[in-house]
């Protein structure tokens, strides 16, 4: 069951199989404090998949990944971009969503003070922008995302999905779990190859 348009998404709505879950989630409303948009790129990570930080087992870096779904799974990439995932689950499988890209559509000059930058565009169109200017950062990580700071909001239409490579990887980059909303501006990168 999808809850109603712009209504708050509980914990339970997450607790599914990854790829069931992101075509539901593209277009939805991500809040954090208050601030945030659109999301309209997600990256599906599952524990079958060798490029996923679940793959080899339970870690302390990934443990959030392993936990409940609908809470956060923040790490931070190459030591210098956090980047923010959905943790959902299907059966015990510890999968995740990353958050790669968000159209801005609230706390929009806040935005800008934290990237330094003032094209919407290039506000959130990455992982790393995306955290820097919503101010996620590891004290988010294994948070729930029905509480504050969090807020996940259902869509209010259904987008044009668009299945793609996932990108910044080597391991099953030619993996279509990469969905993004089609026509989108605020994508960190093209589609590319469906």
């Amino acid at each position: 069951m999808t809850p109603e348009n712009g209504v708050s998404l509980p914990r339970d709505f997450f607790a599914r199989s990854a790829h069931e879950l992101t075509p539901e989630l593209l277009d939805a409303t991500l809040l954090v404090n208050g601030v945030g948009g659109r999301l309209v790129e997600l990256e599906i990570y599952d524990q079958s998949d060798p490029a996923s930080h679940s793959y080899r087992g339970r870690t302390e870096r990934n443990a959030s990944m392993f936990g409940p779904p609908g809470h956060s799974y923040v790490y931070r990439s190459y030591g210098v971009h956090w980047c923010l995932n959905i943790v959902c689950s299907a059966a015990g499988e510890a999968s995740a969503l990353l958050i790669r890209a968000l159209e801005p559509t609230q706390g929009l000059e806040r935005m800008i003070e934290r990237r330094g930058v003032s094209d919407p565009r290039k506000l959130c169109s990455g992982p790393g922008k995306l955290c820097q200017a919503l101010a996620v950062s590891g004290e988010h990580d294994g948070l729930a995302l029905d509480a504050a700071p969090f807020q996940i909001l259902a869509r209010e239409r259904e987008p044009q999905i668009v299945r793609c490579e996932r990108v910044g990887i080597t391991l099953a980059r030619h993996q279509p779990w990469r969905l993004c909303v089609g026509g989108s501006p605020y994508l960190s990168r093209g589609p590319g190859r469906a």
